[in-house]
């Protein structure tokens, strides 16, 4: 069981890797120059492909597919202690490998560092927004409507991409990896400390606020 768990999660945040970075380059391709086209795009695929691997791994690993998700479970008792490290580090190492997936598929180079400049407490303040918003959102709808998880978490990725200044990274792995593409949906790596920083403040937030919110004693 163990296993597929951690194959499931490692595969799962690859996925989503591709996903984010393969339809960013797509986009920018194809949008002649048109952000905002672009930036829909982007954030319509992924989307898409979060609903289809929330979908199919999450029966599996959970889907987390995100460090910070994986810290709050834990923290709740819900991701056995013994799991989180290897969680961890299977959502890390999947994550670079989708990104490489990505510029395998474009015919770019493997190897890359962003020099896309995302930074400055506007962004910061955006990303601990997003990632307080995903932890909310999956932990409300797990109490309420826990068959309809997939669906919130893919539409409220898409508002995010959009509401937030930082178009919601709102996962410690995905902000590593996207360090290591220099396409539409990069960042630098002198950044990711900054963004990784208020993601974790989002997730202790988002978590115990959501955790005293969607309880069966809440009223």
């Amino acid at each position: 069981m163990n296993a597929r768990a951690y194959v499931a999660e490692a595969l799962g945040t690859a996925l989503l890797l591709a996903v984010v970075v393969g339809s960013g380059i797509m986009a920018q391709q194809l949008a002649a120059g048109n952000v905002a086209v672009a930036l829909l795009a982007n954030a319509l695929a992924t989307g898409a492909g979060l609903l289809v691997l929330i979908t199919l791994l999450g029966p599996l690993s959970g889907a987390h597919f995100n460090p910070a998700v994986s810290l709050v479970m834990a923290w709740r008792g819900e991701l056995p202690a013994g799991r989180l490290l290897p969680y961890l580090l299977c959502q890390v190492a999947g994550a670079v490998l989708g990104v490489w997936l990505a510029h395998a598929m474009f015919e770019l180079p493997l190897w890359q560092l962003s020099q896309h400049v995302r930074t400055g407490w506007p962004q910061w303040l955006a990303e601990g927004v997003a990632t307080a918003g995903l932890l909310l959102t999956i932990l409300g709808g797990v109490r309420h409507a826990r068959d309809k998880v997939p669906v919130l978490v893919a539409l409220y990725i898409v508002a995010a991409y959009w509401f937030t200044a930082s178009t919601s990274f709102a996962n410690p792995a995905v902000t590593l990896a996207r360090s290591l593409t220099d396409t539409f949906a990069g960042i630098r790596p002198q950044d990711v400390a900054g963004f990784v920083v208020a993601q974790l403040a989002g997730a202790a937030l988002g978590g115990g606020l959501g955790s005293w919110l969607f309880t069966e004693s809440a009223a």
